[in-house]
């Protein structure tokens, strides 16, 4: 797996979850700079899938199993459009919190994704 791209994945997760949440403590919904944000992070999702199906096709094994780890990115992929749909239907500071739950799930899973890789999950 792409080490720079799972951080970098993580890194814009958290950003966005910081971002999200000063806009809910502000007691705000989501605006349409935040829509930005998440289409960035579902874009490096996408990046990431790719990156993960080519690295398959080449041959390389995931050390806790291919399945496993096809879930985990399509899961990935699925967490911020997921959230930003539910953050739409709720227009206050709970559809901020919304997307803030999402970002920091997505940057968890970017951890079990390499845990998943590297054969160091459980």
């Amino acid at each position: 797996m792409l080490t720079p791209l799972t951080v970098a994945l993580a890194v814009a997760a958290l950003a966005l979850a910081a971002w999200c949440g000063h806009a809910a403590y502000r007691d705000q919904p989501t605006k349409d700079w935040h829509f930005i944000g998440m289409g960035v992070v579902t874009a490096l999702a996408l990046v990431q899938l790719v990156v993960g199906t080519v690295q398959l096709a080449r041959g390389e094994e995931p050390a806790d199993g291919t399945v496993v780890f096809v879930s985990y990115l399509v899961g990935i992929l699925c967490c911020m459009p997921a959230t930003g749909m539910l953050s739409l239907g709720e227009r206050t500071r709970w559809g901020s919190l919304s997307v803030v739950a999402g970002a920091v799930v997505l940057a968890v899973l970017q951890v079990r994704l390499y845990d998943i890789w590297e054969g160091n999950g459980v």
